[in-house]
């Protein structure tokens, strides 16, 4: 065989293997967007642990699908509030789910607009229709970012300090998350500007089982 040809061949082979290593690469980085989406959706509370420890509230929490039609990402609409008062909800948000180039999962959050008409809406996502995703005001630097541990298994955190806040004096606000199948351990506190906690639980987040 000449040298020509020896060349030829080892071009090839390098060539087949780099391919093969890309494919690999790509293989790892499987979208499990819908599978987040699932184990996001339905209600759920925090009764057991409220009855446990009563440093914690029994609160409900609804998470359900919206503008299901839409490919750009998946829509969440969530409520929460104190199980006895679920009439005056202390918190409705809207989460914008997708996958980032890095392949980690994505929870943006995003203000509605005239709260008040909004509550309850949970049950009926045709009410939805009346509303799109660019009327609403993302809440910049407060998305959580997850990566997926394992099956039914995704653990994130928003950025350290780029969530601003002004409840209760605070100036930044953390938010930690943990799903799995029928639980979402949820855990949200405030820093004021030297890094004191001003609001929320202190030893550990809320657990929320499924309920529906």
């Amino acid at each position: 065989m000449n040298r020509l040809a020896i060349v030829f061949l080892i071009s090839i082979s390098l060539l087949a293997f780099s391919c093969k290593g890309k494919k690999g690469l790509n293989a790892t980085k499987q979208n499990h967007l819908n599978e987040l989406y699932g184990l996001m959706q339905g209600s759920f509370d925090s009764s057991q642990q409220a009855a446990e420890d009563e440093a914690f509230y029994d609160i409900t929490l609804h998470m359900y699908p919206i503008w299901k039609d839409r490919e750009d990402a998946k829509y969440l609409y969530v409520e929460q509030s104190v199980t006895k008062s679920q009439e005056r909800p202390y918190r409705q948000r809207v989460y914008k789910l997708f996958q980032n180039a890095s392949g980690d999962y994505v929870s943006e959050v995003y203000k509605l607009p005239n709260e008040k008409n909004w509550i309850m809406a949970w049950k009926d996502s045709r009410k939805w229709d009346a509303l799109k995703p660019e009327q609403l005001e993302i809440r910049e630097g407060c998305e959580v970012v997850m990566k997926r541990l394992g099956e039914h298994h995704f653990k994130g955190a928003t950025g350290a300090t780029s969530c601003g806040s002004t409840l209760r004096g605070a100036s930044y606000a953390t938010s930690k998350v943990e799903v799995t199948k029928g639980k979402i351990e949820s855990w949200d506190q405030g820093f004021d500007k030297d890094g004191k906690q001003v609001w929320g639980a202190e030893k550990k987040g809320y657990v929320f089982l499924k309920k529906e």
